[in-house]
């Protein structure tokens, strides 16, 4: 999975659930970019690159999700 995938699969959880999900791409240096998933957030490296699977699952665990929703 990649990084923009990881986002798009994000917004949609945050959609059914009901919870805001917001992108800021000028919080971050280069082409990392801040995911918030209501108060949570998370840190995306290069959305273009393929994400390694403990960084889905840290990422995941930092905002309060499993892997296995999206």
């Amino acid at each position: 999975m990649t990084g923009n995938e990881f986002i798009r699969k994000v917004k949609a959880l945050g959609k059914r659930r009901g919870i805001p999900v917001k992108l800021n791409a000028s919080r971050g240096k280069g082409s990392h970019q801040t995911l918030y998933y209501g108060t949570a957030f998370t840190v995306v490296r290069n959305p273009k690159d393929e994400l390694k699977t403990g960084t889905l699952h840290a990422m995941c665990a930092q905002i309060g999700i499993r892997a296995l929703d999206l």
